[in-house]
């Protein structure tokens, strides 16, 4: 059953159109460029085409799927929203806390489905990691730490804080058990461009006093995504590279001695994350049920990284 338009069919949104079209669920996909049109049509010439985003909106299908540039995200979203039609919107869900809280009160007034692309939380070693820590075996998280690092492709519009971290922030926020921030730090290096981060370092504090670090940069010899869990029972290691997590039955006592039982790899089918966050919003359309990355999950993230812009431009 079609049910899905995909709005943008650029550098990321032809992954989702072809994930919604292998699910049977593409209805349409709205593209202003002529030539990435021609290119869609070529791929798929059973799905129908528009070039202005009204016409989508005027359709009978209940859902869209915003894969445009994220200063185009509140006003696409809320359009949508107003129009009846369920919707997913990629990361960032917006630029601002309160545009994104906006989005997330109308949705939630109106019955609306609102879902955000934080693609980790669809990883399944993610969903390991949290059911893992919910079992109480690693004992209380105290601590997250992330870093995503590689020589990548550099945006002019866009520091990599904006870029990588939404990714991070999402995880973290979903291993801490959604906490209230509390405060913010923040340091940036602009190498290549004056004004826009490559090299960015945040710390946050959530109420009760846990605590997370994001590292992120685009300026880096070395390819690294990694996330570190530090719990007072035991630590968890997860290298996004390598698709291995490692749980570490060590730490430091109250007499501050140390305690090294060894470590364990675990083994977490390698799925397609991607293809189960359509799976999952096309799911949602269906029963009405709240997306894991709901629109509150959205306000949340956009939170943490409009503070963590302040500090840099403090």
């Amino acid at each position: 059953m079609n049910q899905v338009i995909v709005v943008g069919a650029g550098n990321w949104g032809r992954n989702l159109v072809r994930n919604f079209h292998e699910l049977n669920a593409l209805a349409g996909v709205v593209e202003l460029d002529a030539n990435l049109r021609e290119q869609v049509a070529a791929n798929y010439p059973d799905v129908s085409l528009y070039e202005d985003y009204q016409q989508a909106l005027s359709t009978d299908v209940s859902a869209l799927v915003l894969a445009t540039p994220a200063p185009s995200h509140y006003k696409l979203a809320m359009m949508a929203l107003e129009a009846g039609k369920d919707v997913f919107v990629e990361k960032p869900m917006t630029l601002r806390t309160d545009e994104a809280r906006s989005l997330a009160e109308y949705a939630d007034r109106e019955s609306r489905i609102l879902m955000v692309g934080h693609l980790l939380l669809y990883q399944p070693a993610i969903s390991w990691m949290r059911d893992y820590l919910a079992t109480g075996k690693a004992g209380n998280v105290l601590h997250v730490a992330t870093q995503r690092l590689k020589l990548g492709k550099v945006r002019r519009e866009e520091n990599v804080w904006w870029s990588f971290a939404p990714h991070d922030v999402s995880v973290i926020l979903e291993l801490l058990g959604k906490p209230p921030l509390q405060r913010v730090a923040a340091s940036g290096h602009a190498i290549l461009q004056p004004g826009i981060e490559d090299n960015v370092h945040v710390d946050l504090v959530f109420a009760g006093g846990q605590t997370a670090h994001v590292h992120c940069s685009w300026y880096w010899p070395l390819l690294a995504r990694n996330t570190v869990v530090i719990g007072d029972k035991q630590m968890l290691v997860y290298d996004e590279v390598l698709q291995k997590i490692t749980i570490y039955d060590k730490g430091i006592d109250g007499d501050l001695h140390n305690r090294d039982n060894g470590s364990e790899v675990v083994e977490v089918a390698d799925s397609q994350p991607l293809r189960i966050e359509c799976q999952h919003f096309l799911d949602c359309v269906k029963s009405r049920q709240r997306p894991l990355s709901d629109g509150w999950n959205g306000v949340a993230v956009v939170e943490i990284l409009e503070k963590a812009t302040e500090m840099l431009n403090g």
